[in-house]
């Protein structure tokens, strides 16, 4: 059995905490605002006194706190404990929160996807000198731990790069389906995003990466127009589609030879 701590009882801190309690480790919590408990969880009253002779301290609150919390309780942690950040701090706050004076191995702990719909089970990257121990505590709850090599801000680095995708992502198709949805054409337009998404990946970066610069000038003024379309005939937000054709323009002009 060992000794977690959970900083931040909100919805991702409950559902860490939970499935601890649920494989038999002693948990205690402490969150300032939180309503509830989870069942089995010691609520303490102070984000120190929560962390008093833990084993592990996971943090799961937001980024604005994360200098806060650690200077709050690293200095209380023994030697040989792990101080877990999980917070989207950038990579560098994790590298300066690495640096602070204090007994415990620091991790910096990318979550690579939804806790509210994946659990304790959602992947995650981890970095920095207590990786291992992270890796051991959460496998067993059935999450995948990678390992990345390097200092803390390692894993983070890793998040924020997949985050230009995936969050990049959604908001395109976010503005495809509102647009579709707008022209009465919602059922063609998800057809049109499914099978993009499915098939060869690699095939498709590659595809992407070719032909994105060769037609950047094109592409620009298509982009421009669906700007155009989705804003003045279907009154829909065009934030990506301008981003977009101001993207392409940029590549179009990087791309033309230089005039002599």
């Amino acid at each position: 059995m060992t000794a977690c701590t959970v900083i931040g009882l909100g919805e991702a801190g409950a559902i860490y905490a939970s499935a601890l309690v649920a494989a038999g480790h002693q948990v205690t919590g402490f969150d300032p605002v939180a309503p509830t408990t989870p069942a089995g969880v010691t609520r303490a009253a102070t984000a120190a006194d929560a962390c008093r002779g833990a084993d592990i301290v996971l943090v799961l609150t937001g980024a604005a706190a994360a200098r806060s919390v650690a200077a709050e309780c690293l200095p209380v942690l023994p030697e040989g404990s792990c101080y877990a950040d999980l917070t989207s701090s950038s990579p560098h706050v994790m590298r300066e929160l690495g640096r602070l004076p204090g007994k415990a191995l620091f991790a910096d702990v990318a979550i690579l996807g939804p806790v509210p719909t994946q659990g304790a089970q959602t992947p995650l990257m981890a970095s920095g000198p207590g990786a291992q121990a992270v890796a051991d505590l959460l496998t067993p709850l059935g999450a995948a731990v990678e390992i990345a090599d390097g200092e803390p801000g390692a894993a983070m680095a890793h998040k924020l790069l997949r985050s230009v995708l995936m969050k990049g992502l959604a908001s395109v198709v976010v503005e495809a389906v509102t647009a579709g949805r707008a022209a009465g054409l919602e059922d063609w337009i998800r057809g049109q995003i499914a099978r993009q998404l499915a098939g060869d990946g690699q095939a498709v970066i590659d595809r992407f990466l070719v032909g994105t610069a060769k037609h950047a000038q094109r592409r620009s003024k298509e982009m421009q127009d669906t700007a155009e379309y989705l804003s003045a005939e279907l009154q829909v937000p065009a934030e990506m589609s301008t981003a977009s054709a101001a993207a392409l323009t940029r590549m179009a002009a990087e791309s033309a030879p230089a005039l002599r």
